[in-house]
């Protein structure tokens, strides 16, 4: 399988602390000489000249915070001295996403000028005056008990579930943590049974903590992905070593059916009649928090590396990593945050699909959020003016050529619309799609997975792979 892509706003008086303090802005050896009157089309902004280069990251360079090998050991006997706060599983997650640098300029969880600078403008104004777009809360919640334990230390001590120590929190902020405002700003409802809010929002602190962070070491999961789990600078260093001269990025976090890989390839071929000449793929399925019916991370991968082994995607210009964000399925508002991270692994082209980042509404029969305004509010969005949006095109089964197709209106007739819920429907039963759906072994992996879920002789369900 692959190794594994300014409008201004109103911000507070007070520069976001932490960022006045990023690193100088370094150069960047990958830049290449864009193709001659390269222009976007079919979707991105009109007559914006694209560039044939690896993108800078936000703020000019990834903010890595690993702490340096030599230093480690001494960090970790710190960090047995200092106040302790536990981690759940998403809070990991999103250590994991700082420590990378996807979040950059960001260097740790938000303080409270940066928190109300995402849920009320969706970005960041840093100190020369720049905007970068942040549209989700990175934050850590804390409760009564922490914040006496805390007390006026300056610093504290992140552990996770088996108190194993993670990371350093140093030069914190505590502040109240507004949980009413901070879901209706990410979400547009307060509605009940929304996924993330359920999981990491409600029963959560009353207090958010931010700071500069330093992870002790490196994160893992040893669950036999870590392979797949590659940062922005390993990536940029993959898209280096191939030669890109675009970089363009998909993410999903469902099967690869062949309607996909049609949309995948035919943005290759768009990029090479553009004068691109050596376009890579990043297949980035989304490896944090997931909500219970959807397919397990672990399933989906070995779902993608059929994609790859029947030929269906290039190995050779495609790159699969897994994305280690949580899900939010905040539509619009999140899809911001899919692509702006997009941006610091090097894509300079995105491709955003119907409904991006929604689900259907917790209480009602419909869509939460209008299916097209993701794509309409990433062409717009604050921050992500370098980055070239490219909207879906319809691709349904084509009965007269038994094989998936881009969908003609002309003759509407021919075409078969299979959903998700279809899919999932027939997956379960062990009926086959129609040939030319998804190829022949990435569907024998998702039949495997809804027969995994199938009552044992004792009744039970067996619980499916942690996502």
């Amino acid at each position: 399988m692959a190794s594994m892509a300014a409008a201004s706003f109103a911000a507070p008086a007070a520069a976001a602390h932490r960022l006045r303090r990023r690193p100088p802005r370094l150069p960047l050896s990958t830049h290449l000489a864009p193709p001659a009157a390269a222009r976007v089309r079919g979707g991105g902004r009109p007559g914006l000249r694209v560039r044939s280069a690896l993108i800078e990251p936000d703020g000019g360079r990834l903010a890595e915070l690993v702490v340096e090998e030599p230093l480690r050991r001494a960090r970790a006997r710190e960090s047995l001295e200092l106040p302790r706060v536990k981690l759940s599983r998403i809070d990991l997650e999103w250590v994991h996403v700082l420590s990378e640098g996807w979040a950059s300029p960001l260097r740790g969880f938000m303080r409270e000028s940066e928190f109300l600078q995402t849920l009320h403008f969706n970005a960041l104004r840093l100190d020369d005056g720049s905007v970068v777009n942040m549209s989700v809360p990175i934050v850590l919640a804390v409760d009564d008990a922490d914040r006496h334990r805390i007390g006026e230390s300056r610093k504290v001590a992140l552990f996770d579930a088996d108190d194993n120590p993670v990371a350093i929190l140093s030069d914190i902020e505590i502040y109240k943590h507004p949980k009413e405002e901070r879901i209706a700003r990410t979400w547009g409802t307060t509605a009940s049974g929304l996924p993330y809010v359920e999981e990491a929002i409600t029963n959560a602190g009353n207090w958010l903590i931010g700071g500069d962070l330093e992870v002790l070491e490196p994160i893992k999961y040893n669950d036999g992905l870590d392979r797949f789990r590659l940062s922005p600078a390993a990536l940029r260093e993959e898209f280096t070593r191939r030669n890109a001269d675009a970089v363009f990025a998909f993410q999903l976090r469902n099967p690869v059916h062949n309607g996909h890989a049609l949309l995948m390839t035919d943005t290759r071929r768009r990029l090479l009649e553009m004068g691109y000449k050596n376009p890579i793929l990043l297949l980035h399925p989304l490896g944090g928090f997931t909500k219970a019916d959807d397919v397990p991370l672990s399933w989906r991968m070995k779902q993608h590396e059929k994609v790859l082994e029947d030929g269906v995607l290039d190995p050779e210009t495609t790159v699969v990593s897994i994305f280690p964000s949580p899900m939010h399925y905040a539509g619009p508002t999140e899809v911001q945050w899919h692509a702006k991270a997009r941006i610091n692994a090097g894509a300079n082209f995105y491709i955003v699909g119907r409904d991006p980042a929604g689900m259907g509404h917790p209480l009602e029969k419909r869509d939460l959020y209008d299916a097209d305004h993701g794509k309409k509010v990433l062409s717009m969005a604050p921050g992500l003016e370098r980055l070239n949006i490219l909207p879906f095109k319809v691709a349904a089964y084509d009965k007269t050529q038994g094989k998936m197709a881009f969908f003609d209106p002309s003759r509407p007739q021919d075409f078969l619309f299979i959903s998700g819920t279809k899919m999932r429907t027939l997956a379960k039963n062990k009926e086959n799609p129609p040939d030319g759906f998804m190829c022949p072994g990435g569907w024998e992996v998702l039949v495997d997975y809804y027969d995994s879920l199938a009552p044992a002789d004792n009744g039970k369900v067996p619980e499916a792979v942690p996502a």
